[in-house]
């Protein structure tokens, strides 16, 4: 059954609102001044004579990695599009995660990450930045890091969502908001098309079974680490059981999926794709992994902003209409899409169930004494393991 509009009363509101006013949790445990010394040093020695200027952490920076906004001038830097002068050129790096910090993951293959990167804009039409140099030594900064171009443009913010009141995705007009959702479908008709898989196979996920079982597999291993000697989740548990009992009797084609594939990791320039960024989830399995997730984020930011009571942005990225797009991009019509948006909950609850767990390492928050409680959109899974959600 196909969705229409987000329902006037949005599962999981009251608890989700207010867990928006909290304080972000910390992201770091880096001083940005030693992560910045540190750099100029290394990239004095791979561009003699080169400097980093402007460097500058993001307010947004993540807890899987973080991110380090700078700028190279020399008059050999390895410009997109070489520039006479020595014009600084805009760089982005990711740095893997402080492994002493409580990390989101239980690893960060930042050699994996670059490698994606560069496979996809080798063998796709997509705006995959620039990567200039994989650094897999971590004496330099800590961890594993590439540095790679950064792109003009904005980002649909998470903080506030983009869903809110005041973005600039939400004062669009509905028929720019509508050439935002169906070029960022294009991305991963384009994606799941366009890369050959047998260029793909280091992305496999380890294991037994076709890679959709690989893939829930290795996020229940994934759930095991993060509640290891900590209280688990019942809810999660009962997600895990749910996906065994409605599993696809046709799992369909394996592509390259990009993993973390929402609007919110795309640059837009207007309201087109300028870059697609954070390949760090990307693995092999059916197009419905993208799909469910690309669907699925939106509709919990969505959610968020209906339980803070404005009326967000119901006709964006409706389920209905992403299938439709992509059916007719690519010729597939998505299947077992009730599997997949549940699954990309459950993945989500996973995630934010270890972003709770550090704030308790980190004392901002007190141990539970229901670690469902933890989980924002608590009331969403519970709905869609009901039936009542679309």
């Amino acid at each position: 059954m196909r969705p229409g509009p987000a329902p006037d009363a949005a599962p999981g509101a009251d608890r989700a609102a207010d867990a928006s006013a909290d304080p972000r949790p910390r992201t770091t445990t880096r001083d940005p001044e030693e992560l910045t010394r540190r750099l100029s040093a290394w990239l004095a020695a791979h561009l003699p004579g080169a400097r980093a200027t402007g460097a500058t952490v993001p307010a947004s920076n993540g807890m899987s990695s973080e991110t380090l906004l700078f700028d190279i001038d020399h008059p050999a830097a390895p410009l997109p599009e070489p520039a006479p002068g020595g014009v600084p050129t805009s760089c982005a790096l990711r740095l893997a995660a402080d492994p002493a910090a409580y990390t989101i993951f239980p690893r960060y293959d930042m050699p994996r990450q670059y490698r994606t990167m560069r496979l996809v804009a080798d063998r796709t039409d997509l705006p995959v930045p620039r990567a200039f140099w994989l650094e897999e030594d971590p004496t330099h900064l800590g961890a594993s890091f590439f540095v790679m171009a950064r792109a003009a443009g904005r980002v649909p913010p998470d903080v506030m969502p983009y869903t809110y009141e005041g973005s600039w995705l939400h004062d669009a007009s509905d028929a720019e908001r509508d050439r935002l959702e169906a070029a960022s479908v294009s991305v991963l008709a384009r994606l799941h098309d366009q890369v050959p898989l047998e260029d793909a196979q280091f992305l496999a996920t380890p294991g037994t079974g076709d890679p959709l079982r690989r893939h829930v597999d290795a996020q229940h291993a994934y759930y095991t680490w993060v509640v290891d000697g900590l209280p688990r989740s019942p809810l999660i548990e009962r997600g895990f059981a749910w996906l065994a009992d409605h599993w696809p009797d046709d799992p369909g084609d394996t592509v390259l999926t990009w993993g973390d594939a929402r609007i919110g990791n795309i640059v837009y320039d207007g309201f087109e794709p300028a870059a697609i960024l954070d390949w760090e989830m990307a693995a092999l399995g059916p197009r419905e992994l993208d799909l469910g997730w690309m669907i699925y984020l939106h509709r919990f930011f969505q959610d968020l902003t209906r339980s803070g009571g404005q009326h967000g942005l119901p006709d964006l990225l409706r389920r209905d209409r992403v299938e439709d797009r992509y059916a007719a991009l690519t010729g597939h019509p998505p299947r077992a899409m009730e599997f997949h948006t549940l699954y990309a909950a459950l993945r989500h609850a996973i995630v934010m169930l270890r972003v709770a767990y550090r704030q308790v390492h980190f004392g901002e928050v007190p141990v539970p004494d229901d670690p469902d409680g933890l989980i924002l959109h608590r009331d969403t899974l519970e709905a869609m393991l009901a039936g009542r959600y679309w």
